[in-house]
This record gives structure tokens, C-alpha cells and sequence, in this order.
């Protein structure tokens, strides 16, 4: 019995840590990132309790059948979540606003495919964790070939990752933006916040908080916090690769939102379950880590992560397109 109370425990920390505070401790954080490979993990789990249970007598074979329950519970809970959150992945609307996401991989996207991409999408706002400045301009240059106006920025990060920075490109016609210094950034890795010169328009925040790895998960947390805050004004839009999924995001929302004040445009748009990392496998068993999270002025319209061949980089693009509330 003592086995399926503690087979009982295991499904929910696996289902649902959030229910135990326990979505972002070491071990349980890396497992829920792929929701998906769990699910059937815990499937063939419960598959192989069943036939054990079939080939044993006595008292045996019905502890046997509960564990199999129990695990095709958990699994069966995995799938609901899955569904909740949705795959919903079509053509993207017109809206007011246009944000893409993408993790170039430190130029193993080229500005070529960065820039048909955001084309493409008709973003105004293109955040790029691990490009440098050198390509961002290149991105923008090639855009503004096609009569696409964007003016890129970029930030470092010091100490042992400054090779890494993070850029991101803004539409002309959201006016002249400049990067907050006093907002700081996530440790370890860059992320900025951009304010409008002349105070209309929203906040623009790239954001690459370090992922959670064994010897960074106090900075992983600590980055994730700082999204947090960064989410503050309702009129804030974050994009970027945030090494985490709404799952590692619970808990970090004030007044019913999901992050500080701000909402999950995939998890608003239905399309919260398709995984942008990594790339090489299909979408439904990669981690949806990268987002765009918006503030309470805003709303998504539609979420799209393209299925294309992702240009080099480990990690696919993420657009969202947003309206005016």
C-alpha cells in the first residue's frame, strides 16, 4: 500500500506541481518542461505495472492493478493539460500589434532567414535572444530592402556571458525607443527593457533568464523574478526565450495573472502546447520556453510557431499578434 501512496505523490508533483509550491525545484522543473514525453513515460509506466500485475498471483496482481491506475491517471491528467493549453497553429490575422520571438543560437540562424521570417509574420517587434549587434543590423537592413522600417538594439551581459548578448528590432512606426538602464537585466544572461522617448506606446522588454542547468537554478529563478517585475505596467510586452513554461511560470502572477501583470499570448490563443525547443523533434513533444507575454492593455488575437525549417537554430520562432483592449 506504502507503494501506491508514494506512487500516488509522484503523479501529482508530475501532473501538477503548483499545487505543492514545487514547479520550479530541481529535478521536478527539467521533467515538467516536457509535459508530452512525461505523459507517455508515465503511460508505459502504468502499461508495464498492468502486465506484471497479469503475471502474478496472490495479493500481487491487485496492488499491481491500483499502481497501473494510478499511473494511468497521472498520465491521462498529463494529456488534459496538454489539450487544455492547446496546438492550435494557423494563419496569424491582422491585429494591432505583431511580436515574433526567436532564439537565433549565436548566428546559427542567419539574418537572411531572421528577416523573411519577420517579414513574413509583419512583426513590429522582433526579439533575438543570441544575436549581436552586427546581425541585428543586418536584419534590419535587409527589411528595410523590402520597405520594412526597424530600428535594432542591442545589450550585453558582463562577466562570463558577455559573448551572449540579446537584440531586438522595432518597428519605425512605434516611434524612438531607448533601453532603461535602470531596469538592470536577468543574471547571467542579457535582457532589457526599451521605453518610448516620447511615453506613448508600450514597454518593450527582450528577455533570456538563464536556463534552469544544475548550477544555475538560483539565476534561473532569479531571471524569472525578474520578468516578473519587468511586467508591472499593463502596457508591457515581453518577448523572448524565457527557459521556462507556464508550468515553471505559476506563482510569479499578482492579481490573477500569469506573470507579475502579465498573460501568456500562446495560453491565451489556444496554442500554449506547441514546443519551440528543441527543434530538431516534432512540436508537440519539444518545450514551449519561448513567449510573448503581454500586459492588461493588451489581448492575443492568434499565436503561430512556424513548422518551417528553423533556419539552424535549436530553437523554433514564436509570433503572436495582439490587440488594443
Amino acid at each position: 500500500m506504502a507503494v501506491i501512496v508514494l506512487a500516488g505523490a509522484a503523479v501529482l508533483v508530475m501532473s501538477w506541481p503548483q499545487a505543492l509550491g514545487m514547479q520550479r525545484v530541481p529535478g521536478i522543473a527539467q521533467l515538467i518542461a516536457f509535459r508530452a514525453p512525461l505523459g507517455i513515460g508515465i503511460a508505459l509506466l502504468a502499461l508495464l505495472a498492468g502486465a506484471i500485475g497479469l503475471m502474478r498471483r496472490g495479493r500481487r496482481p491487485v496492488l499491481a492493478a491500483a499502481l497501473a491506475l494510478v499511473l494511468a491517471a497521472g498520465s491521462l491528467v498529463n494529456g488534459a493539460v496538454l489539450a487544455a493549453r492547446g496546438s492550435a497553429n494557423g494563419a496569424l490575422p491582422d491585429g494591432d500589434l505583431v511580436v515574433m520571438a526567436w532564439n537565433a543560437q549565436g548566428g546559427a540562424t542567419s539574418p537572411a532567414e531572421i528577416a523573411r521570417v519577420a517579414a513574413d509574420a509583419r512583426a513590429d517587434v522582433v526579439s533575438l535572444p543570441e544575436t549581436d549587434e552586427k546581425a541585428a543590423a543586418e536584419v534590419a537592413r535587409l527589411l528595410a530592402e523590402q520597405g520594412i522600417g526597424m530600428r535594432p538594439h542591442t545589450v550585453r551581459a558582463e562577466g562570463e556571458y558577455d559573448w551572449i548578448p540579446t537584440s531586438v528590432l522595432i518597428a519605425d512606426r512605434l516611434g524612438d525607443y531607448d533601453v532603461d538602464a535602470s531596469a538592470g537585466t536577468t543574471p547571467g544572461l542579457p535582457s532589457g527593457v526599451w521605453r518610448p522617448v516620447d511615453g506613448d506606446g508600450p514597454v518593450i522588454v527582450a528577455a533570456h533568464p538563464l536556463p534552469p542547468l544544475p548550477d544555475s537554478m538560483d539565476g534561473w529563478d532569479e531571471g524569472l523574478r525578474w520578468v516578473a517585475e519587468a511586467c508591472r505596467s499593463s502596457n508591457v510586452i515581453v518577448a523572448g526565450d524565457l527557459n521556462a513554461t507556464v508550468d515553471h511560470l505559476a506563482g510569479l502572477g499578482i492579481h490573477g495573472h500569469l506573470v507579475g501583470g502579465c498573460d501568456d499570448a500562446a495560453q491565451e490563443a489556444g496554442a500554449a502546447a506547441v514546443g519551440t525547443w528543441p527543434s530538431g523533434v516534432p512540436s508537440w513533444i519539444s518545450s514551449p520556453i519561448d513567449h510573448v507575454l503581454h500586459g492588461s492593455a493588451w489581448i492575443a488575437k492568434a499565436v503561430r510557431v512556424p513548422g518551417a525549417d528553423p533556419g539552424g537554430s535549436d530553437h523554433r520562432p514564436i509570433v503572436a499578434v495582439l490587440d488594443n483592449r
